[in-house]
């Protein structure tokens, strides 16, 4: 019989290799965050359709949540994280296909298909939670996010080693940084497939169908209600940082700034995104995860209210960024817990496709109405249209905790 220190240890061993995964995501991705909106910009011929490619990506991302997810309920998080890092190397080498051949639409597909990566970062943050205690279940989520801010705050900066590999391969100079999206999300695969042994979602189904399983290790017990507020909370939230997030670049480079710059810009932002996710993680087991999304959403606030007052302000932008991605962290890494431990063992994967997919659903509405506003109403009007969303989380937030009471 497996004993609970054998548990113990294969969640250590899990939440390790699931972090490593995500390094290597996050350098991939993180070049893609940076260029995306300008290779869209350019090869469409407007910036009207910049805000397409943070769309297709959240709508690849979107496609293929419930796949993976039924991947991972039927063969384990193994074999579906390492299908979702295949396809978005894949994804990979259509961008840069789309760039040399000045495909549009081929770019849209290329994103599309680099969704997949940000599939496989949103299930790893739930693979951590399989065999976590009720009292670290915030914690370890949040330390398989935070690991992801040590490839993604690199991979914008790459941009420049980028155009020299592109140069040396007899790319574009825009298609260069994809390279490294390549190699990181193969690589990111072997970890995968390799590493994840045995399952954390096939030993946590084992467990489930057991007569007797240890207590610090037994399944949460299912809150329709608070699932249904967690799935809510999360998808807004990435509403709130895709919609303004996806639109910096452009309106940066509308401004006179250099790629370099565009992308020190998104490195900070993505810090914001992760960095202190642990901190935020800790907080939400002590103190509760919705005043923990409360927390997040007034961060929200301070960050659309800084981007609409300094819109013009390089520095300004800057500091609205950080506390967007601070918003965002504290808003995801909360939810996400609440979801990990409001839904029964029986529907979890299930249940986190979903909130994956409603979460990338309402990411790409966010980026695909990004671009049409930031023409008609500029940067400031986008961040004071996103108040309006984190408003009605909020609301939801406050109903949810006043019916706990009762």
């Amino acid at each position: 019989m497996t004993s609970l220190d054998d548990y113990r240890a294969t969640q250590r061993r899990s939440v390790a290799l699931l972090s490593v995964g995500q390094v290597l995501g996050g350098l991939g991705l993180g070049a893609g965050l940076s260029l995306g909106a300008i290779i869209a910009a350019e090869l469409s011929g407007s910036p009207a359709w910049s805000g397409m490619a943070a769309t297709m990506t959240t709508l690849g991302a979107a496609a293929a949540a419930i796949p993976l997810a039924r991947l991972a309920r039927a063969r384990g998080r193994r074999v579906a994280l390492t299908v979702g890092a295949l396809v978005a190397a894949l994804g990979a080498v259509v961008t840069i296909t789309s760039v040399v051949v000045d495909s549009f639409p081929l770019l849209l597909l290329a994103l599309a298909l680099l969704g997949s990566g940000t599939a496989v970062a949103l299930q790893s943050r739930f693979a951590a939670t399989d065999l976590a205690s009720s009292k670290h279940r915030a914690r370890d989520l949040s330390l398989v996010v935070w690991a992801t801010s040590l490839g993604a705050i690199v991979g914008p900066n790459l941009v420049g080693p980028g155009e020299s590999v592109g140069a040396a391969l007899g790319l574009p100079p825009l298609a260069g940084s994809f390279v490294f999206t390549v190699v990181a999300q193969i690589v990111a695969a072997v970890v995968y497939v390799v590493g994840l042994r045995p399952d954390p979602l096939l030993l946590r189904q084992e467990l489930d169908a057991a007569p007797a399983t240890p207590s610090s290790v037994a399944p949460a017990v299912g809150s329709p209600r608070r699932a249904a507020f967690a799935i809510t909370a999360v998808a807004l939230s990435h509403a709130v940082m895709v919609s303004v997030m996806s639109m910096t670049p452009v309106h940066l480079s509308g401004h006179g700034s250099s790629i370099t710059i565009i992308g020190l810009v998104i490195s900070l932002h993505i810090a914001g995104m992760y960095l202190l996710s642990p901190v935020f993680g800790a907080l939400a087991d002590r103190a509760g995860r919705v005043p923990v999304i409360l927390l997040g959403q007034g961060i929200f606030v301070a960050a659309l209210v800084t981007v609409a007052v300094a819109a013009d302000s390089q520095t300004g932008v800057t500091v609205g960024l950080v506390l967007l991605g601070l918003g965002w962290s504290a808003s995801t890494v909360a939810g996400s817990a609440l979801l990990a431990e409001s839904v029964a063992a029986e529907r979890r994967s299930i249940l986190q496709g979903r909130s994956d997919l409603a979460m990338n659903i309402a990411g790409a509405l966010g980026g695909a109405l990004a671009g049409p506003v930031l023409a008609l109403l500029g940067y400031s009007g986008l961040a004071s249209l996103a108040l309006v969303i984190v408003t009605v989380t909020v609301v939801l937030a406050i109903r949810l905790r006043l019916l706990s009471r009762r």
